[in-house]
């Protein structure tokens, strides 16, 4: 189960990383640094923290070369429509949603505690798009304040899963429940627009986020 999650988390978050560089009119290598970077950066991360070896995406080379076909498969497509950011929302959250159960998984394999588990699900559904947007000089977006709720929406899920694997009888739903849950918060949470409380000291920032193009 958890080999399919992984896959299709690749997938829809190269998708994900390859409209994001479309949107921001990078050359080829741009498009599949972007969309490598969401599609292995949480992931390699969460190996790191967990000291697993080789690499997920080692592991499998066949992931770098499906990312590298979507990349390549982006430049002959037909035009669409302008995009937007809400044009991506979908991708996104699917990547976010199989991503985080996903890491969430491997980290309960490694024997992690139930938290912690949870903690490297999020990190692995969400540090690619934090490294993506890096490397594209955007401030993360699951950083700015305007942001509505993304690494919650992770977590929360990762947590659900996490505490269903300690129940032998609910190994066979728990995956489904898991991704479920963090597609419908992320949607609900753009559509409703269900934002973190902010830190403020009263003073305005002297830098804001540049539009994006």
């Amino acid at each position: 189960m958890l080999q399919i999650v992984e896959f299709l988390a690749v997938v829809f978050s190269a998708l994900y990383g390859v409209l994001l560089a479309r949107r921001l009119k990078l050359d080829f290598v741009g498009v599949y640094s972007v969309a490598f970077m969401v599609a292995f950066g949480g992931g390699t991360l969460r190996d790191l923290f967990l000291d697993r070896h080789p690499l997920f995406w080692i592991a499998a080379p066949h992931y770098p070369v499906i990312v590298f076909a979507m990349a390549v498969a982006a430049f002959f497509l037909p035009k669409l429509p302008e995009q937007t950011e809400r044009s991506l929302n979908i991708p996104d959250a699917i990547g976010l949603a199989f991503f985080s159960i996903a890491g969430a998984g491997a980290a309960l394999a490694e024997g992690a505690p139930l938290f912690i588990a949870a903690m490297m699900g999020a990190v692995t559904g969400t540090f690619g798009g934090v490294m993506a947007d890096t490397i594209c000089n955007r401030i993360p977006s699951i950083f700015r304040p305007s942001t509505p709720m993304y690494a919650t929406c992770s977590f929360t899920g990762a947590l659900l899963y996490a505490g269903l694997k300690q129940f032998p009888a609910a190994n066979g739903f728990a995956a489904p429940i898991g991704v479920t849950l963090i597609i419908a918060f992320r949607l609900a949470a753009l559509r409703y627009d269900w934002k973190l409380p902010a830190y403020s000291d009263g003073v305005e920032d002297e830098a804001s986020e540049p539009a994006d193009p």
